[in-house]
């Protein structure tokens, strides 16, 4: 249970020093605070089969990272103080550290290129340039089989600015895919089934939208004749986005008469707002709750979280995320930055634990549901915003060949790019490829 204490204000103690007598208005902090209560959702007891998946959580601003990395490597190292928030766990993930994007600049960008690994500036006369994320790439192979080919989850909905995603996920074009922020709305995407009325309406825009593509593709088509090599190489690639986004409203068009699992809300508490800092801890839990239900089901096998976009978010208690990363080297916001660290790892740990309590054939379904989890960002010694020695951790995938329970450590000017661990994870859920954006292998010591 966690609970919130901000300043709690009476209006006998606004009018005090003013020797008033009058009325004010009911503030916030004059209301009981209430504290978060638990959740009661139950893990089911099986899942519909054992497919890989893959999640991937975000936690913005960094983390205390004297207190996150172990100061010793290898199988036997020692948790370290705050990793032992995840000691039930401990041989159902690894530790990674010295690990960054090379070609990026972090700061609060790391959101935007955590899975792309992409140097935003690259483009000349472009301020923002993305890539595809490796989610995305993972999408296209498994998307054929699932009702949604990958989930997008933050806690702001929609796509946010350059630099300011409210999202992970990119397409081949580097174009943000939007996330969603709420349980309720979620839920109902995901589970509730629609009415015939609303399923012919669905048929029909996809109908229209096949019609407008037709026809931009058959302009394209004959422009392309009069253009020279440069301007017929830019249509190029805007032809193959129209003929993926065709791809993709077929592929939505076959799901729409096919009935949606069906799942009850149980436990589940869908009110729960992500901007509110008291419903901070109940709203994690319920969007990874959803998460298990979207895997159990075999809704989607891909899922990215964005648990806080880049310079915001709420520790467990209501404390300000984005304004402790930038600590200076303070002790005491270090430690405040600690408890917020713990508090995350304490939510990954309830999600892990729901999978490894669901059966799947030789073992549960922790063993093929890949979690990266971590931070596009560092904020070091003195509250500095990098992009090297990012606090990763990668767990479950067993049975897909993931190996665990050690602290893989890197030189930080020295070791391999994140990207590694990107390309690793996308041959763990059966792409045949051996590079990903600045890949040079596969991550040494994971598999």
């Amino acid at each position: 249970m966690f609970f919130i204490s901000p300043v709690r204000l009476s209006r006998r103690h606004l009018l005090r020093a003013a020797g008033a007598a009058i009325t004010l208005p009911l503030l916030d902090a004059m209301l009981p605070r209430a504290t978060a209560a638990p959740s009661t959702f139950e893990p089911w007891g099986k899942s519909a089969g054992p497919q890989p998946r893959m999640v991937c959580c975000y936690i913005p601003n960094g983390v205390n990272i004297l207190e996150w990395v172990p100061t010793d490597a290898g199988p036997a190292y020692t948790l370290s103080p705050t990793l032992n928030a995840l000691r039930e766990h401990r041989a159902d993930f690894s530790v990674l550290s010295g690990l960054g994007h090379p070609a990026s600049e972090g700061g609060h960008s790391g959101a935007d290129t955590w899975l792309t690994a992409a140097n935003l500036k690259s483009k000349p006369g472009s301020d923002y340039t993305n890539s595809l994320s490796v989610d995305q790439l993972v999408a296209q192979h498994h998307g054929r089989e699932t009702r949604f080919p990958s989930l997008q989850l933050g806690d702001m909905s929609g796509t946010g600015g350059a630099g300011h995603s409210h999202t992970l996920s990119f397409n081949l074009n580097g174009t943000p895919l939007p996330s969603e922020n709420s349980p309720q709305r979620l839920f109902e995407r995901l589970f509730v089934a629609e009415s015939a009325g609303d399923r012919a309406a669905t048929h029909k825009r996809y109908a229209e939208r096949r019609s407008i593509l037709d026809a931009v593709a058959a302009e394209a088509t004959a422009l392309n004749r009069r253009l020279g090599v440069n301007d017929r190489r830019k249509l190029d690639e805007y032809l193959t986005s129209v003929r993926q986004t065709e791809a993709q409203v077929e592929r939505l068009q076959s799901w729409i008469d096919r009935p949606k699992p069906e799942v009850k809300n149980t436990g589940l508490q869908l009110n729960s707002r992500a901007g509110d800092s008291h419903d901070r801890p109940m709203w994690l839990d319920v969007m990874l709750e959803l998460s298990y239900l979207a895997l159990i089901t075999d809704t989607t096998r891909v899922i990215t979280f964005e648990w806080s976009r880049e310079a915001g978010g709420y520790g467990g208690g209501g404390e300000n995320h984005h304004e402790l990363s930038h600590h200076g080297g303070d002790a005491g916001m270090l430690a405040k930055l600690a408890v917020i660290d713990k508090f995350h790892l304490s939510r990954l740990g309830r999600f892990l634990s729901l999978l490894k309590a669901t059966t799947e054939t030789d073992g549960n379904m922790l063993d093929r549901t890949m979690i990266l989890y971590g931070s596009g960002m560092n904020s070091g010694k003195g509250g500095e915003h990098s992009p090297r020695n990012l606090p990763t951790i990668v767990a479950g995938g067993a049975k897909l060949g993931l190996r665990h329970g050690q602290h893989l450590a890197f030189e930080p000017d020295k070791s391999p790019p994140l990207s590694n661990v990107l390309v690793t994870m996308a041959q763990k859920m059966g792409l045949e490829t051996d590079r990903f954006a600045d890949s040079t292998s596969t991550l040494t010591g994971l598999v």
